[in-house]
């Protein structure tokens, strides 16, 4: 049994463990996906759709059309993308929309593509925007113009592109430009994954890394691994080494529940930065509401970081809300924290 009398130390080590974004820790991640639809989990509308899109093309002797796959960091993008080349049975090329600085970098990728390729952007909507234009005519029409040369010597020639998919990842889709949105024929928008799609998630990446867990183990992970697989194959290794340490190697409800207590992720998955956003605008601005800003230089932490990184998650578990005069905190929050709700000075949430 795990002693966890030094559980409430002083750390952040969960906010690492917590992040969407991939970390060194995620390297090995790549043993874990799955590389077919049929074992793909949860997504169930997103697979149905594009089984049927897939199976379509294939029958037409045809490339896939365009595909654009938005949702929060750490659903499975990347390995939906690799998913969809595994079932046409073609190669993908794999960039990413910072990293193409000029028309010439994207110019050589598409040019190197062979029949029928999958060419996969991740953060596609970082893309510098002459570089995006370049994809335009790609996309319709299969060809490409190259400027060669300057000044009055400059000529423009026309390349003819093998057919080819491109597959765009983005967690920002509202900046996408309408031009290059339009170009994509299907659009795939995941959604954060319930307790028990992860839990099976937990189970198979057990199953692969070769860890015993029980179902009620897996169960209580899943809970906090605020519905991304990325996070819930993170705290599956963490809490195995306390499996190990602690235990007899094995996974149960009570080790992973320790676990995680230790690693400061309560029963809905936040973690202590979480809880000091929420009791900060509670105890300091009376439960708001109050400006991103000013929560930011509270809490210590960059304002980008707190609109992308813990207000979605907070806001989707009810709680935290956006109002015209800034952030509130509602009583969900209030009774979460165990802290007597008095409502907020100019609006009430209940």
């Amino acid at each position: 049994m795990i002693d966890y009398s030094d559980s409430k130390f002083e750390s952040n080590s969960s906010n690492e463990l917590l992040s969407t974004s991939f970390v060194s820790e995620d390297a090995a991640e790549g043993s874990l996906r799955p590389k077919r639809l049929s074992e793909y989990i949860g997504q169930e509308k997103v697979k149905r759709n594009l089984e049927v899109f897939i199976e379509g093309a294939k029958r037409r002797g045809e490339p896939l059309d365009h595909v654009i796959l938005h949702g929060p960091p750490g659903l499975g993008k990347t390995t939906l993308a690799a998913i969809i080349a595994n079932e046409m049975g073609v190669m993908m090329r794999k960039t990413s929309g910072p990293a193409i600085e000029k028309p010439k970098d994207l110019a050589a990728l598409l040019t190197n593509l062979n029949e029928n390729d999958i060419l996969f952007i991740d953060e596609i909507h970082r893309m510098n925007r002459t570089v995006e234009e370049i994809l335009y005519p790609a996309m319709e029409d299969r060809q490409i113009d190259i400027i060669i040369g300057q000044g009055p010597a400059a000529t423009s020639i026309c390349l003819e592109l093998k057919n080819f998919t491109l597959v765009g990842a983005t967690t920002r889709s509202g900046q996408l430009s309408s031009p290059l949105r339009d170009r994509f024929g299907i659009d795939l928008k995941l959604e954060l994954y319930t307790p028990k799609d992860l839990k099976k998630i937990v189970e198979r990446s057990a199953g692969i890394l070769d860890i015993e867990i029980e179902p009620e183990g897996a169960f209580e992970i899943a809970c906090r691994s605020r519905g991304t697989p990325r996070i819930a194959n993170r705290l599956l290794r963490r809490v195995r080494d306390f499996a190990q340490v602690y235990g007899e190697g094995i996974i149960t409800k009570e080790i992973a529940d320790n676990a995680l207590v230790r690693l400061e992720i309560d029963k809905c998955g936040l973690d202590a930065v979480d809880r000091k956003l929420l009791r900060s605008v509670i105890e300091n601005y009376g439960g708001g509401p109050v400006g991103l800003d000013t929560i930011a230089a509270t809490v210590n932490e960059e304002s980008v970081t707190i609109e992308d990184v813990y207000e979605p998650y907070l806001m989707q578990q009810g709680f935290l809300t956006r109002t015209p005069r800034g952030r509130c905190v509602t009583k969900k929050a209030y009774d979460h924290l165990g802290i007597d709700f008095v409502g907020q000075t100019s609006i009430n949430l209940q």
